[in-house]
């Protein structure tokens, strides 16, 4: 082998090769580069040989590539597939042999260096680099152009080759997979494939680009809920083409504001900054001006960034990603209100007087350039007079008339105040590792309430803005709740002591009068979940039927345009009732507002049912070891099959079969909202404090089911009943050893208020996850059974006892 280089001189080349993004590089590439001839071309077949088996290079068929420490070469080509909570964009490369677990983050400063700047959907060549957790970081050599339309499925083995279902429903057919196109993926497993180009008759056939992982990987479960629910992940080329070939307006149909010091509000996380606000003080009260992202001048009616954005309908916020509804040159980038940046708007400027209310208002479009970007807890803070260094300037002339005009309206909203369900919110809290390392309640701050006031102001001026111009629009509805639910809820409420008035119109003010003295007696939870079952959900409708829950005659959705269609549809609706320039609503678009209602109003309940699926996979996956554990709670859900209860520490919701529950025969009674003992009257209620036991666990599924410790609650029983409790263990009636129920039917369904509005809520299920929900793949984890023994003992109660 004399004639031969040496491997440090072929790993020289094939990495140079790759840099200059010339392709593979072949044995014969190798050969000609080092001229290599005749029988020294057998000696450089052994070389090779020899440096695989060391590590140092890997022979995939004919083309020879460079192996890192971390199983990937240090140049690779990516394809961008999603960002995380931190906007980072999420890479995988396109020969699909990286490792299961390995992390790829494009830094979304190094994505913005390109021109135009990468997004989701684009191939890449990219350098690799440790980023010390495991995964790694990439910077971009040179761009490539946009990867094949990807499917997420699950790879099977069958006799002759692999095949692909997919995860969703709607993807199409299956994938025939060769064992040359499936890397390394084993039966089972999560992957991404990508079809290959056919040619003829027969199966479609395609490759596998990336192994994602085993079903059961947490990390994999928001691709599996956005995947279940049909929500796109990738844009069109087309769609990103559009969004990056754009720029920043001329001044002809702006207002300069770029003097006002602008600030925004948001979660420290934001990367899609909507809106913004200024505040000055006058003679007569305050000038407020709430400036919106003027994303109508962007995407315009009938374009290809238009339909993809319909067709989302809004973006989707998951525990460890977001899919937005613009391509990230827009929603990250142009339309974001990025504080130190020029950026376009939309304006809703209101004069408000000292009392508080509204005098008058206007809209427009103008140029603002925001001074800072704060988190919530950095605003209250410095409003609290802690003030740092980005606040110091801030607090005087900003900070502080922005309390000063919000406690103002706070004070004119009591006369009629919007429904006051201020439910705990929770947040799962994520490691390095992306695993749930803690569940913590949100502080519900008044900068909070702050933004939220301001919002709803700038949206009802919307709406009624539009009205007087005689604009179609797209109203946020919420209706009375159920006249039946309502009925039920009467009668629950008496049997605690609280009553509703008849015969008067309902208004929020009533519930708000229950729920105060429900915080006195210390039933706030249990009063508050009851309420919240009576609430109609909020929908999208070009028929104003007013807003129950915020108490108001008419409310549409102006102030979040970047992440919600519907603000873009009421955005074009005011650039064409007000004649402010392009971008406005085509006669066309109106005549089809009523189908653009109906199908964003379907898109949000899927987003919805996501962030819900994939919270309850994390949740259940972080209790998994607690399996015979204790934990405290409250009962969210009664049904006919059992109970939903909600966990007091994490929030997580389990199911309790009605065929555990021994103590007694239960009946469903759906006005009561409880199961009733038909021997004893004791029962199961909406909002009953109970301990339960962690009995089974499938994380995939995010299933969860307990055993019910507590005793039914006997109050409701007649006295001469009360101590006549089957104890736990008892037999049931004769004739019922399965323990069916007996359901007392409502001809209407139970609806709820819409979790983004007024009021947020827990979810309920329609039936016991770990029953009637799987998926390929899941594990179930339950509690031992314990050994029987020969000697019998008489059963005694289980003490509730809650986890220390």
């Amino acid at each position: 082998m004399t004639n031969l280089p040496d491997p440090s001189d072929i790993l020289t080349f094939i990495r140079e090769t790759a840099e200059r993004g010339s392709g593979s590089v072949t044995r014969k590439d190798i050969a000609d580069a080092f001229t290599i001839k005749g029988a020294d071309r057998r000696d450089l077949r052994a070389l090779l040989k020899e440096m695989e088996d060391k590590g140092e290079i890997a022979l995939e068929g004919r083309r020879i590539r460079v192996k890192a420490s971390g199983g990937l070469p240090p140049v690779v080509v990516l394809d961008i597939t999603g960002s995380d909570s931190e906007g980072d964009l999420v890479c995988v490369p396109v020969t699909g042999d990286a490792p299961e677990c390995t992390h790829i983050r494009l830094p979304v400063g190094e994505a913005a260096k390109e021109k135009p700047p990468l997004g989701v959907g684009d191939r890449f060549l990219g350098r690799l680099k440790e980023d010390g957790d495991g995964g790694f970081l990439t910077k971009p050599i040179k761009r490539i152009g946009r990867g094949a339309s990807r499917m997420l499925g699950i790879y099977r083995r069958g006799r002759r080759h692999g095949y692909v279902d997919p995860v969703s429903r709607k993807a199409g057919s299956s994938l025939d997979i060769h064992d040359a196109d499936k890397g390394k993926a084993q039966d089972g497993d999560l992957v991404w494939t990508e079809p290959l180009n056919k040619r003829g008759y027969g199966p479609k056939r395609g490759r596998i680009v990336s192994v994602v992982g085993g079903m059961d990987e947490q990390k994999n479960w928001s691709l599996i809920a956005l995947a279940e629910n049909d929500i796109p992940i990738e844009f069109p080329d087309r769609v990103v083409a559009e969004a990056e070939s754009q720029t920043l307006p001329d001044d002809k149909h702006y207002e300069d504001l770029t003097a006002l010091p602008f600030i925004t509000i948001d979660p420290k996380e934001a990367k899609d900054h909507d809106d913004a606000v200024f505040v000055e003080k006058t003679e007569k009260g305050w000038r407020l001006i709430v400036a919106i992202a003027d994303v109508s001048w962007f995407v315009r009616p009938g374009t290809a960034l238009d339909k993809e954005a319909e067709k989302r309908g809004n973006s989707v916020y998951l525990i460890d990603r977001v899919v937005p509804m613009l391509p990230e040159a827009l929603s990250n980038g142009l339309c974001s209100l990025k504080a130190g940046e020029d950026r376009t708007s939309m304006c809703c400027e209101m004069l408000i007087a000292q009392s508080g209310r509204k005098h008058s208002h206007r809209f427009f479009r103008a140029k603002i350039n925001c001074r800072a970007g704060l988190a919530y807890e950095e605003a209250q803070a410095a409003a609290d007079g802690d003030v740092t260094d980005r606040t110091a300037d801030l607090k005087e002339n900003v900070i502080d008339p922005l309390w000063d005009v919000w406690r103002a309206m706070t004070k004119a909203r009591e006369a009629k105040p919007s429904l006051d369900l201020d439910m705990p919110e929770r947040q799962i809290v994520l490691g390095a590792d992306g695993r749930v390392t803690g569940v913590r309640v949100k502080d519900r701050l008044e900068a909070h309430r702050l933004i939220e006031t301001m919002m709803v102001a700038a949206n009802v001026c919307a709406a009624e803005t539009l009205e007087k111009a005689r604009q179609p629009l797209i109203y946020r509805v919420h209706q009375e709740p159920d006249p039946e639910r309502l009925e039920g809820l009467k009668t629950y409420l008496e049997s605690m002591g609280y009553s509703l008035p008849d015969g008067q119109v309902l208004t929020p003010q009533a519930f708000n009068r229950i729920l105060s003295k429900a915080r006195e007696k210390d039933e706030i939870e249990l009063v508050s979940m009851a309420i919240l079952r009576t609430q109609m959900q909020a929908i999208y409708s070009t028929e104003n039927q007013g807003h129950f829950g915020l108490n108001l005659a008419r409310y549409a959705h102006f102030t979040s345009p970047i992440r919600r269609y519907a603000d873009l549809v009421v955005h074009r609706a005011m650039v064409t009732g007000l004649g402010l320039g392009p971008g406005g609503a085509r006669s066309e678009d109106e005549a089809r507002l009523d189908s653009v209602a109906e199908h964003i109003s379907g898109t949000e309940r899927r987003a919805i049912n996501a962030e819900r699926s994939t919270q309850d996979r994390y949740l259940a996956s972080y209790l998994e070891e607690e399996i015979g554990s204790e934990f405290p709670g409250r009962i969210s859900g009664v049904t006919r099959a059992g109970l939903f209860v909600a966990l007091d520490e994490t929030g997580a919701d389990g199911f309790v079969p009605m065929r555990t529950l021994r103590s007694d025969y239960f009946i469903h009674d759906e006005d009561a909202r409880a199961l009733i003992g038909q021997q004893t009257g004791a029962r199961y209620h909406i909002g009953q404090r109970v301990h339960v036991r962690l009995e089974e666990v499938t994380p995939v599924q995010g299933g969860l089911r307990f055993l019910m410790l507590t005793e039914p609650d006997d109050s409701f029983a007649p006295p001469h009943k009360r101590k006549k409790s089957v104890k736990p263990g008892g037999k049931p009636k004769p004739h019922s050893k399965a323990h069916p129920s007996k359901t007392r039917k409502s001809t209407k369904p139970a609806r709820r208020k819409d979790a983004g509005d007024a009021t947020t809520h827990p979810k309920k299920k329609a039936s016991a996850p770990h029953l009637e929900e799987s998926l390929p793949g899941a594990t179930i984890k339950r509690r031992p059974k314990k050994k029987k023994t020969t000697k019998s003992r008489k059963a005694s109660p289980p003490r509730p006892r809650g986890k220390n």
